[in-house]
């Protein structure tokens, strides 16, 4: 078991990476973890995540009551706590806002393709939870519909959340997110994607026993596991907590990967269709909206 002294300071080093790849700016962000079955040690409010010491952090019951420290607890604290009471299994939690990953959060885009074949066995998919007022309860209420199934997700217009055996666990999963949301994005603007077959998808998730990985929860890479308006059967409510990683793999008929054109066409749930323009159109509608302002 780390002692406290080692734990503080491996939030010092996951607040240092974090702000040292661009994961937060200012006082953004907030890291915790778990130091016994009663408290938790948790990084302050207003302090930037890249210059904390470890004599800075602050020592809570899972009820928010702060035990030990100079300063208040993070403003997102109760996004933490909600975690932790749905997921026993979790040692620490990590929130920032990564750029490319908060892009597709604002956006309302869920990482949730079948595109990445480590992405598939370390985290299945990346769903986006509800908007919600940061700092007040409408958060943890949003994160609590994805956090029995997910170790990571993205936050609407806010940023993402991870969840690890260990803070170093939460912070490469932070990692993951933010890589996938990039390379998802230069396939987009290349304009296609090869999608992992839903066979492939399965066999995949197999692996993850084999590469030691405890997922939360199983892969839902099936229409009929999916809730109504996702082509699923109508009596599973859309309203209660996900039970497994919805991941969009469409059939292979024998193939592994299946090319899918990203041609502006509405998928199957998605309420807006993505747009895709040439640099010479998007330069057309700039000199159009600009005329337009004169």
């Amino acid at each position: 078991m780390s002692t406290e002294s080692t734990l503080r300071g491996d939030i010092v080093e996951v607040g240092r990476r974090m702000y040292a790849r661009g994961y937060t700016a200012s006082n953004d962000g907030n890291i915790s973890l778990r130091l016994g079955p009663e408290r938790l040690l948790m990084t302050p409010k207003s302090v930037c995540k890249g210059f904390m010491t470890p004599d800075m952090m602050c020592i809570t019951d899972l009820e928010g009551r702060k035990l030990q420290g100079d300063r208040d607890p993070s403003s997102e604290m109760l996004m933490h706590l909600e975690v932790y009471r749905q997921r026993p299994d979790v040692q620490a939690v990590v929130h920032a806002h990564p750029p490319t990953a908060t892009g597709f959060a604002v956006a309302g885009i869920p990482l949730d393709r079948a595109v990445l074949a480590e992405v598939l066995t370390t985290l299945g998919s990346i769903p986006i939870a509800e908007y919600a007022t940061p700092s007040t309860r409408e958060l943890p209420e949003a994160v609590r519909k994805y956090i029995t199934a997910h170790d990571g997700m993205l936050l609407a217009n806010h940023g993402a959340l991870t969840v690890g055996g260990d803070v170093y666990a939460a912070y490469y999963k932070m990692e993951t997110i933010e890589h996938f949301a990039k390379i998802s994005l230069v396939a987009r603007l290349l304009g296609r994607e090869n999608l992992i077959a839903r066979e492939e998808v399965r066999r995949l998730e197999q692996l993850r026993g084999t590469y030691g990985i405890a997922a939360p929860a199983p892969i839902c890479a099936d229409p009929d596991a999916l809730g109504p308006g996702l082509g699923g059967p109508a009596f599973i409510d859309p309203n209660d907590s996900a039970t497994c990683q919805v991941v969009q793999a469409p059939a292979g008929g024998g193939q592994r990967l299946v090319p899918n054109a990203i041609d502006g066409r509405r998928r199957v749930g998605e309420e807006d269709a993505e747009i895709r323009l040439t640099y010479r159109e998007l330069s057309a509608l700039i000199e159009e909206a600009i005329k337009s302002l004169r």
